[in-house]
Formats: structure tokens, C-alpha cells, sequence
């Protein structure tokens, strides 16, 4: 296995800033970790589309909400939900083009698109 981190050093926040405005990213250092990782391929892309799809779509990940869960639970629950919908009922147009595909039916985990009531009766 191949593992780097990508760390991201930033500028000290200007006078007068907001709280929540982003502030200048100023270098990027590389740290290898495990094995020999390529040096072109070294990036935050596929994490960052990971967080911000589950942001906006898990409302309790939501910055500044109300909908909140008290329990871990819950919010186990809410992430487990969240996954197996995106990987097993959600079609991906960015998979292929022509087909109505899934995550898992790329990696031929199942041969089809699951209805949520498949996926809620635990087929």
C-alpha cells in the first residue's frame, strides 16, 4: 500500500475577518508515509468530494444546524443509511455514460439498481 498526506499550511487570518471566510492557502507540503507513493497523484480531491457530498447531504453534518443527533447511535445510523443508499440505490452518471450504474454494481457487489425498499427490508 502507497499513503501520503497532503498538508495544507495556511496564512494567519488578516485584521477584521469573518469567522467563517476561508483564508489564504500559502503552501503544501508533501509527507510520505507508507510504501513509494507517486508524487503526481498526492491530493485532497477524492477526500474533500467525499466530505462535501456527505455535508450536503447528511443534514446533521450541516454547519450550523439544528438537526443534530444526541446519541452516536443515531448518527451511526444516519451515515450508515446515507452510504448504502449512495452505493447501492443512487445512479452515478459519472460511472458510465450509457448505463443506469451504481458504486457497487461497478465492483459487482449486486447486478442492479436497489429500490430503497429493497434496501430498507435488507435484501
Amino acid at each position: 500500500m502507497d499513503y501520503a498526506q497532503l498538508v495544507k499550511v495556511y496564512a494567519t487570518p488578516r485584521d477584521k475577518e469573518s469567522r467563517y471566510s476561508p483564508t489564504d492557502m500559502v503552501d503544501t507540503e508533501v509527507v510520505p508515509v507508507l510504501g513509494d507513493p507517486d508524487p503526481k497523484r498526492i491530493c485532497t480531491s477524492i477526500a474533500e468530494r467525499q466530505n462535501l457530498t456527505m455535508r450536503m447531504q447528511i443534514r446533521r453534518l450541516t454547519r450550523l444546524t439544528n438537526a443534530f443527533s444526541k446519541k452516536w447511535e443515531n448518527l451511526w445510523a444516519a451515515l450508515c443509511l446515507h452510504f448504502a443508499y449512495y452505493n447501492f440505490c443512487r445512479v452515478h452518471k459519472s460511472l458510465r455514460v450509457t448505463l443506469r450504474v451504481t458504486p457497487a454494481m461497478e465492483t459487482g457487489i449486486t447486478d442492479h439498481v436497489w429500490s430503497v425498499r429493497e434496501l430498507l427490508a435488507g435484501a
